[in-house]
């Protein structure tokens, strides 16, 4: 007989279908091939950067010295390994990250999250009541795809180079009317991704005060979580130490995630969260524990030691690459689309930049991305077919846009250009293949480009 399928949650449902980028990506990866294809499109870091030696020489010691490193190989506790979070408290006040003092730090709760800074961000949608969030548009696409997989609602607000812009905010929050009620969360990522737009400190106090003022309007507090995932990597001298949103908080509001993915591994998925203790913040450690106890306790140990011993020169290191990855990359750029581009960001911080074009459409199926996935069904530029010409792959502006805010159309001519993974000669090599990508797609869409 046949039997009607499993149950499956609104959650489980709508997730049974991949997402447009989840689809998109998989399809285009499937036959990547990595000594001939270029990968521009993953938010990987570069493995140069990964310190394997003293990751290597972090597990030795630690393996050595069970008196400080209990149970390093055993189950850990739901809020973190207590190493960790003396050797996070030690990297923020040694290295005046965000301005925040021993005392403050000392006020507030860190916690670690069970898989990463993903896995807290996870913790928060599962713990905090479904409702509206309000966050930049271009957006965090992975994470703003799962929080309406949870039946939250997304509203976007554009961003300049300064972050998103407040008054846009204010005056969404105006025409929102009886349905601020429904506000769930704000969601700011300090350091967009994918824009890499640089969210200013006079911004960032301004959002602060803007969701103090929400929260005395609705008789309670409304959460603002501050991503910082890319704030380490901060490589143009030229721009204004971020301040934590802590520092300026009179509401307990605030909550900060970080990441040492970026600066050390992302194997180690280690995430941590900053902010007053709360129902919310119990929460998350008892989301933490329902997840498998805690993360991997030594991972949690080799980056405690990583950020105790070797993290001045590790950091230093790391930040140099990008930038001459960053300052390179820019340079062809402009070199060989310059003339085809409305607007570029980027380059300051993280590793990406986000190219809007001026008449090139980017989107999946276009001209552009079928010449550069080899996808247009012309031997002359796919090659033959067990023996593809090299492909290029990246981030469509598409699905960096919120499908219902202002920005549709102009998503439709934007990328996101990782120089993260690759080494600059394949940086290059993509590049120039991107311009052919243009002359191409103007031959075929009736739209004239010089070459």
């Amino acid at each position: 007989m046949d039997l009607k399928d499993f149950y499956l949650s609104e959650y489980g449902r709508i997730s049974s279908v991949p997402s447009p980028v989840s689809r998109m990506m998989a399809e285009v990866a499937a036959e990547f091939r990595i000594d001939k294809d270029i990968n521009l499109g993953v938010g990987y870091v570069n493995e140069n950067t990964i310190p394997r030696e003293r990751i290597l020489e972090a597990l030795e010691a630690i393996i050595n010295n069970p008196g400080k490193y209990k149970l390093a190989l055993n189950y850990g506790g739901p809020h973190g390994s207590d190493n960790l979070i003396t050797s996070l408290k030690n990297y923020y006040t040694s290295n005046h990250i965000g301005g925040l003092s021993e005392d403050l730090l000392n006020r507030n709760e860190i916690i670690i999250g069970p898989n990463g800074a993903t896995s807290l961000l996870e913790g928060t949608a599962r713990v905090l009541s479904p409702g509206i969030v309000i966050t930049s548009d271009p957006m965090y696409y992975i994470y703003c795809d799962y929080l309406e997989r949870e039946g939250f609602e997304i509203i976007t607000i554009s961003e300049d180079p300064n972050g998103i812009r407040t008054d846009l905010l204010e005056e969404k929050l105006q025409k929102l009317g009886k349905r601020l009620e429904q506000l769930s969360f704000f969601y700011i990522v300090t350091i967009n991704n994918p824009t890499c737009s640089i969210l200013s400190n006079d911004r960032r106090r301004e959002i602060i005060r803007i969701v103090s003022r929400v929260s005395e309007k609705l008789g309670r507090k409304v959460p603002l979580i501050f991503d910082k995932a890319y704030e380490d990597l901060i490589h143009d001298p030229a721009v204004i130490p971020p301040e934590s949103g802590l520092i300026h908080d009179s509401h307990d509001l605030v909550y900060e995630v970080g990441t040492i993915s970026k600066i050390l591994s992302p194997a180690l998925r280690i995430g941590y969260m900053i902010g007053p203790d709360s129902p919310f913040i119990q929460a998350m450690v008892q989301k933490t524990s329902d997840a498998g106890f805690s993360a991997p306790l030594i991972t949690q140990e080799i980056a405690g030691y990583l950020l105790e011993h070797h993290i001045d020169r590790q950091l230093d290191q790391v930040n140099k690459g990008y930038r001459l990855k960053a300052e390179k990359t820019a340079g062809w750029v402009k070199e060989h689309l310059g003339e085809h581009l409305e607007e570029i960001t980027g380059g300051q911080a993280g590793f990406y930049f986000y190219l809007t074009f001026k008449n090139t459409l980017t989107q999946e199926g276009s001209s552009f991305f079928k010449f550069l996935s080899r996808s247009t069904g012309d031997p002359d530029i796919d090659g033959p077919k067990e023996n593809k010409t090299p492909k290029v792959i990246y981030l469509p502006g598409q699905f960096c846009v919120h499908p219902e805010g202002v920005l549709v159309e102009k998503g439709s001519r934007q990328l996101r250009l990782s120089y993260g993974f690759e080494e600059l000669e394949k940086i290059e090599r993509a590049i120039i293949q991107m311009k052919q990508a243009v002359e191409y797609a103007g031959e075929h869409s009736g739209i004239a480009h010089k070459s």
